[in-house]
C-alpha cells in the first residue's frame, strides 16, 4: 500500500474515533493539503519518496517549533506538538544511527574519487539518508569526516 493510500484509510479510522482521533485527523489532514499543494505547484504526481519528504519537513518544522515551546515554557503546546510528532512517525522510516550515516558518508567519499568536497559527497549521502536521518546531523558528520 503507497504511502498516499495508507494516509487516506488512516484518515478515515481518525474520524470514525471522533475524539480519540483529533489529533491524527488534523495531522494527517494537514499532510494531505501539503501534499495537493506541492502536486498542484509543481504538476507532478508525488510518489513515496515526495511524500517521505513532505512528511520529513513537517516532523522538522514540529521539532523547532518543540524546542521553542520549551523554551518559553509552555506545556500546553508541548504535549500537543509531541501528539502530533507521534502521528508523524507512524509514517516515517526509521532514523538511522549516527554509525550507519558515517558508514553512508564514508562510502560517499571512496564513491567521489579525486572530487572529494562538500558539494559532491552531500550530492552522493542525501539521496540514501532522505526522510531517515538529519540533514544537521548529516552534514556535521560529513565536515568531520573531511576533516
Amino acid at each position: 500500500m503507497s504511502l498516499k493510500d495508507q494516509l487516506k484509510e488512516d484518515m478515515k479510522a481518525a474520524m470514525k474515533a471522533r475524539e480519540e482521533g483529533k489529533t491524527a485527523l488534523s495531522v494527517i489532514r494537514m499532510v494531505n493539503s501539503a501534499i495537493k499543494n506541492t502536486e498542484i505547484n509543481d504538476k507532478v504526481e508525488l510518489d513515496d519518496n515526495g511524500i517521505l519528504g513532505i512528511l520529513a519537513k513537517e516532523m522538522k518544522t514540529r521539532q523547532d517549533s518543540l524546542v521553542e515551546f520549551e523554551k518559553a515554557g509552555r506545556e500546553d503546546l508541548i504535549s500537543h506538538v509531541k501528539e502530533e510528532m507521534a502521528v508523524l512517525q507512524k509514517y516515517l522510516p526509521a532514523q538511522m544511527s549516527e554509525d550507519e550515516i558515517r558508514t553512508v558518508v564514508k562510502e560517499a567519499i571512496a564513491a567521489c574519487g579525486d572530487a572529494v568536497n562538500m558539494g559532491n559527497v552531500m550530492k552522493h549521502v542525501m539521496p540514501k539518508t532522505k526522510g531517515r536521518a538529519d540533514g544537521k546531523v548529516v552534514n556535521n558528520i560529513v565536515k568531520e569526516l573531511l576533516g
